[in-house]
């Protein structure tokens, strides 16, 4: 028996939709990861929510799920140098783009996590706040770039020991900003945060 969820299956019961989301945003150091997820309209998944509502067990769980259900599905990141290079707000919109442009079925219509969004061509979009509490494939975007990033950081954390990235995903902990301070800035660092140090 299903569990009851408030998440919806869609938006528009006619349009081909990729939900899309992006983690990594407010870090120190790594990339700005992003995916895209088109699902089936009768998808269901009681379990699936936010990815930062659930347990790093229950996302890898889940992720396995939506990379098994999913129509198509594709994850982008954009570099460090990349996001000094245009600022962090168009590299996350890149990184969504880029997304969009890997999977392998064209989407109708891109429901975006957030209130801002850069058109992208042809296809139209529509913006929600909290959207990855609210619809299956900006959830399962959220699970997806949010499981990708961490396994890329933990995989960094060994070429750059001693930030904690293994646990903190180069997010600003009090660790992060010590060790910045006592090892210095690696390559993977992002230059224009330096002011939150």
């Amino acid at each position: 028996m299903r569990q009851a969820s408030t998440l919806k299956s869609y938006f528009s019961e006619y349009a081909i939709e990729a939900g899309l989301d992006e983690v990594g945003r407010g870090c120190l150091a790594g990339p700005v990861v992003a995916a895209a997820v088109i699902l089936p309209k009768d998808y269901f998944h009681p379990l699936l929510n936010d990815s930062k509502q659930l347990s790093a067990k229950q996302r890898n769980t889940i992720k396995l799920d939506i990379e098994r259900e999913a129509i198509s599905f594709a994850i982008s990141e954009v570099d460090a140098p990349t996001i000094d290079k245009i600022n962090i707000y168009k590299a996350s919109m890149l990184a969504m783009h880029q997304a969009v442009d890997a999977l392998k079925v064209i989407p109708e219509h891109l429901l975006v996590d957030g209130n801002k969004f850069i058109s992208y061509p042809l296809t139209p979009h529509t913006c929600i706040v909290k959207g990855d509490t609210k619809f299956f494939s900006i959830a399962a975007a959220s699970v997806l770039a949010k499981t990708y990033r961490d396994e890329l950081m933990e995989k960094l954390a060994l070429d750059y020991p001693g930030y904690g990235w293994e646990r903190n995903a180069g997010y600003p902990t009090i660790l992060h900003k010590k060790k910045i301070i006592e090892l210095g800035l690696t390559p993977l660092h992002r230059l224009t945060f330096r002011r939150e140090l």
